[in-house]
C-alpha cells in the first residue's frame, strides 16, 4: 500500500524532521520523500496526523502456546497494531513455558507477515519455576530479547547473581519481577485503609521494595543488565534512581493501570483491578507520575494480560491477576505528559532491548505509528479490541486516538 501523510507532525528526537510538520510519502513500505508539500497521486491521503517511530511494549501476553481461548499471536497482533505498537515482547505466559530456542521459534514463526513484530521474552527459570536456569544463551542465539519469569518473583538470590553473571558475554538482559512471596502472603490487594475496608487481605510495599532493594544489591556485585517491570511504589523508583547514579545497568517501567487508578476503586469488588503489583493509594500514583517527567521511569507498558472470564469471574479473593490494557495506553499516558514525553516512553524499550530504531527519514523503512493527541472519547465494553475482555478501563475517559501503523511493508489503519 503507497500511503501520503498530509501535514505530519514529527515527533522523532533522531529524525532532522523532529517537531516539524512535513508530508511523507510511502511507496512500498519505504519512506521515498519527506518534503514541505507533496501532490497526491494514486496513494492512500491521510491527513493532519501525528508520526512517530513505532511504539514498543515491553510486557505483552498473548497465551500461544496453551492458553489460546485468552489471545492468539495473531488476533494479539492485530491488537497490538491498533493500539499503535509496531514492536512487542512477548512474555513467556504460555503452555509449555518458552524457556527454550524452540519455544523462541515458534513464537516467531507464528508472528510472520504482521506490520507488528514479536520479540519473545525467555523464560528465565526452567518452566519458570524458579529452580534452576533456562537455556538462557540459545533462547538469545534464537531470538529472545529479555529473560524472565512474568509475575513470578525469584526467591533464590543467588538464582538472580547467576543470571547476572552468566548473560554478560552476550548481554543478555535479566528481568526480576519485584515481589517478595513471603511478605505478600495471601495479600489481594494494596495494605492501605481501602483494602481494609473491604475486608481484603493486604499486599505490603514492603513485598516490592525489598526485592528491588535485593536485586540492586545484587547488581551492584555481580554487574550486568538488569530490568525491574510494572514497579508500583515512589521508594521503588526512588531505590532505582539511586542505583543509577552509581552507574548500574537498571531500567525500570510502570504499568499504565498503576499510572491511573488508586486503591479507591476497589469499591466495587470489580475483579478486572485485581492486578499485580496491586493498585496503589494515591501518594503513591502521584509519585509515580511525576516521575514519568522527571525521567525516574524508563518507559510504560501496557502489562497486557488477557484472562479468560473463568478466571475473573469469581470472589475477588480467588480470581486471577492481571488486566488488559494495549487499547488504552495512549489514550492513559497522553492525560499525564506531553506527546513528545508520551512518544519518548513508549519507545524507549527499544535500545534497552537490542530492537533497531529506525529514524523518520528519506530512504528508510518504514516503522511508524500515527496517532493524535487531540480529542477525548469515553472507552465501552464495545471498544475492547482483545479476545479477553478483564478490563479496567471500560467507562474512563480517554485522551487522543490511534490512527495506525506502517510497518514491515503493511498498514493497519484505524481511520
Amino acid at each position: 500500500m503507497n500511503i501520503l501523510l498530509k501535514s505530519a507532525k514529527v515527533i522523532d528526537p533522531e529524525s532532522a524532521f523532529h517537531l516539524q510538520t512535513k508530508d511523507i510519502l510511502i511507496n512500498e513500505g519505504v519512506i521515498t520523500e519527506i518534503a514541505e508539500h507533496i501532490a497526491p497521486r494514486e496513494e492512500k491521503v491521510i491527513e493532519n496526523t501525528y508520526v512517530s517511530q513505532g511504539w514498543t511494549d515491553s510486557s505483552v501476553c498473548f497465551g500461544e502456546p496453551g492458553y489460546e481461548e485468552r489471545e492468539t499471536i495473531a488476533h494479539g497482533l492485530y491488537t497490538a497494531e491498533r493500539s499503535g505498537f509496531t514492536h512487542v515482547m512477548i512474555n513467556p505466559l504460555t503452555h509449555p513455558v518458552v524457556d527454550n530456542s524452540q519455544g523462541v521459534a515458534f513464537i516467531k514463526e507464528k508472528a510472520r507477515g504482521f506490520a507488528a513484530t514479536a520479540h519473545p521474552i525467555g523464560a528465565l527459570t526452567t518452566g519458570s519455576k524458579g529452580e534452576d536456569l533456562a537455556e538462557l544463551y540459545d533462547m538469545q542465539m534464537a531470538g529472545a530479547v529479555a529473560f524472565g519469569d512474568y509475575k513470578k518473583a525469584i526467591t533464590n538470590a543467588n538464582l538472580v547473581k547467576l543470571a547476572l553473571q552468566y548473560t554478560q558475554p552476550f548481554e543478555g538482559v535479566v528481568i526480576s519481577f519485584p515481589n517478595t512471596p513471603k511478605i505478600m502472603g495471601k495479600g489481594v490487594v494494596n495494605e492501605h485503609i481501602a483494602g481494609t475496608r473491604l475486608g481484603l487481605k493486604g499486599i505490603p510495599a514492603l513485598a516490592e521494595e525489598l526485592c528491588v532493594a535485593r536485586d540492586l544489591a545484587i547488581l551492584e556485585y555481580a554487574g550486568g543488565k538488569l530490568h525491574i517491570p510494572t514497579v508500583s511504589t515512589a521508594k521503588s523508583v526512588a531505590l532505582i534512581r539511586e542505583a543509577k547514579s552509581k552507574g548500574l545497568d537498571v531500567t525500570c517501567s510502570v504499568a499504565i493501570h498503576h499510572l491511573h487508578f488508586t486503591d479507591e476503586v476497589l469499591e466495587g469488588f470489580d475483579t478486572n483491578f485485581k492486578i499485580l503489583p496491586p493498585l496503589r493509594e494515591a501518594d503513591n500514583v502521584i509519585a509515580l507520575r511525576e516521575a514519568l517527567a522527571e525521567g525516574g521511569i524508563d518507559f510504560v507498558t501496557s502489562d497486557h494480560n488477557p484472562l479468560d472470564v473463568e478466571l475473573k469471574f469469581k470472589e475477588f479473593d480467588l480470581a486471577a491477576f492481571g488486566a488488559i490494557g494495549l487499547e488504552n495506553t495512549w489514550g492513559v499516558l497522553s492525560q499525564y505528559v506531553n506527546p513528545e514525553r508520551a512518544v519518548e516512553l513508549l519507545t524507549a524499550a527499544r535500545k534497552r532491548f537490542g530492537i533497531g530504531s529506525t529514524p523518520i527519514a528519506q530512504g528508510t523503512t518504514a516503522d511508524l505509528t500515527l496517532f493524535t493527541p487531540e480529542g477525548e472519547s469515553l472507552f465501552t465494553q464495545e471498544d475492547i479490541l482483545s479476545s479477553a475482555k478483564n478490563s479496567p478501563f471500560v467507562g474512563n475517559t480517554m485522551h487522543g486516538k490511534v490512527l495506525g501503523v506502517i510497518a514491515n511493508g503493511k498498514a493497519t489503519l484505524c481511520i
